[in-house]
């Protein structure tokens, strides 16, 4: 198989070809690594690659009915697990880590016939909307290698973008599914809370903000995908009914009446928002009612300065209990050049979280996922712009050692809790601005996605997110169908690897 017949394919057209005999799993395979080893190079997207197991495995298929049998896959460098193999979290602290399991999300893959390549890179742990860890060094985005394809999941978005695979492992805790989706123009399914497997050993991750699932070039791949993904997890502590239908199925059916739809194009914490994105969402939103929707500029009465502040108290607590299960594991303390700055101002700012703190912080979600219910009484669907600008330069939003120093020392001499979470927000402030939209959803537990519609003047990718009402991603996947098959859709038109 040449490159541009393999480029052509998404994974569902791969594994029908699998299935009915016309290429090998293995041929697959070397095609994947050939492109692998051809961006690596520019790209850094891969952190871990299993070449030569990879390619032994694809020798011989397993599971014979297995609706992905053969195909080749990336997982993320953060909780995708593979029994045996590194996983780092992107942190230096754990480049030596070796997991003793498959996670019961990697087992899912195993289980549908995937074949793993390796893990993609991922900022240390997943704590930023870019992709740039010390220990790897920056990914770079496929469009103009001079920008970064965003994060956490931007290894994965890299990876897809460049060719290299049609679909991969990637988790979404504050955005890092549809974030990078946004960046590189690929089709971002954040699901509901709950919806897909965690663990074995944990099930709040980052207590319930955060989920598994996939980057895609396509929609039916990703519906495919939440098809064998939905699980209700009796170790988990976040669980939602399986939708009884086939997403796949579901998402080519029209429907039944006009949709109501709100939309904002305003900031939720008041950062600017760029003319490409508010263009993005308001030629999206011309084409829903050209189709018979009914439209209206809507705001959610989320308080979205509170709601991110109440964000970064969880991400303080959790990345406290972090930084001190990796003292006890290690048998000493941990300094700041131990970690990413970002990793240790949250860990010292998680000192002086309380238990009353982070407790009435998790009942701020609740108030949000009440208010985000009622708009959804009205609304089908609730649209803004994905990321407020298209993707920020590589090294941009990073951290220099001056920087870095001035935040340790500010940090240290914080006369209270309430002055350490003031410089998080201010830490995190300028990649915020970039990414204000995301969290939403991560925090009321519904599920959104980003749609490749949009391409700034410079050639450089914008989505447009969707939310909707808890349990209804497959009103989602309806939705981005008919765009796909719109002239709205922008997937890999432009992009240098697909031209």
């Amino acid at each position: 198989m040449n490159i541009e017949t393999y480029l052509a394919l998404d994974a569902t057209e791969m594994a029908n070809l699998i299935r009915n005999k016309e290429i090998k799993a293995k041929e697959l395979m070397e095609v994947a690594f050939k492109q692998l080893d051809k961006v690596q190079p520019m790209l850094n997207i891969a952190t871990h690659i299993r070449k030569e197991k990879a390619l032994e495995e694809a020798e011989s298929i397993s599971i014979e009915d297995a609706p992905f049998n053969g195909l080749p896959i990336l997982l993320k460098n953060i909780s995708q697990s593979i029994e045996g193999e590194l996983m780092t979290s992107g942190s230096k602290l754990l480049s030596e880590n070796r997991s003793k399991h498959d996670s019961y999300f990697v087992k899912a893959f195993r289980d549908a016939g995937f074949h793993f390549m390796g893990h993609t890179n991922a900022p240390e742990f997943g704590l930023k909307n870019i992709t740039e860890p010390a220990l790897y060094g920056p990914t770079r985005n496929p469009w103009n290698s001079d920008f970064s394809p965003g994060g956490s999941s931007g290894g994965a978005a890299s990876a897809i973008a460049s060719g290299v695979i049609p679909i991969a492992g990637a988790s979404d805790g504050g955005g890092s599914i549809r974030i990078p989706a946004s960046f590189t123009s690929l089709f971002g399914l954040k699901p509901t809370r709950g919806r897909t497997a965690v663990g074995p050993g944990y099930g709040r991750q980052w207590q319930g903000a955060s989920i598994n699932f996939v980057l895609s070039r396509t929609v039916r791949d990703s519906a495919a995908m939440l098809d064998l993904l939905q699980v209700v997890q009796p170790e988990a502590a976040f669980q939602t009914p399986l939708y009884p239908g086939s997403y796949k199925r579901t998402m080519r059916e029209a429907f039944k009446n006009p949709l109501r739809i709100a939309f904002s194009t305003k900031s939720p914490v008041g950062t600017p928002v760029s003319k490409e994105a508010v263009d993005a969402v308001r030629k999206t939103v011309q084409w829903l009612e050209a189709e018979g929707h009914h439209v209206e500029e809507e705001q959610n009465n989320v308080d979205g300065i509170q709601l991110m502040k109440d964000y970064y108290i969880m991400n303080s607590g959790e990345m406290n209990a972090t930084i001190i299960g990796l003292e006890r594991a290690l048998g000493r303390y941990l300094t700041a050049d131990d970690v990413e700055i970002e990793s240790w101002v949250l860990h010292q700012a998680g000192k002086s979280v309380s238990a009353a703190a982070y407790t009435a912080s998790l009942n701020s979600w609740d108030h949000a996922a009440e208010k985000m219910a009622n708009l959804h009484r009205l609304y089908d669907f609730y649209i803004s712009p994905t990321t407020a600008h298209v993707a920020p330069k590589v090294g941009e939003l990073t951290h220099d050692l001056e920087s870095r120093e001035r935040l340790i020392e500010r940090i240290s001499t914080a006369g209270n809790g309430r002055e350490q979470q003031e410089i998080v927000y201010d830490m995190f402030l300028p990649s915020l601005t970039y990414t204000p939209f995301t969290q939403l959803a991560n925090l009321t537990g519904q599920p959104a996605m980003s749609v490749p519609v949009h391409l700034s003047d410079e050639g450089l990718p914008l989505g447009v997110q969707v939310m909707a009402q808890k349990g209804e991603e497959h009103r989602l996947l309806q939705l981005a169908y008919q765009l796909e098959q719109s002239d709205l859709w922008v997937g890999m038109d432009g992009n240098p690897y697909f031209s």
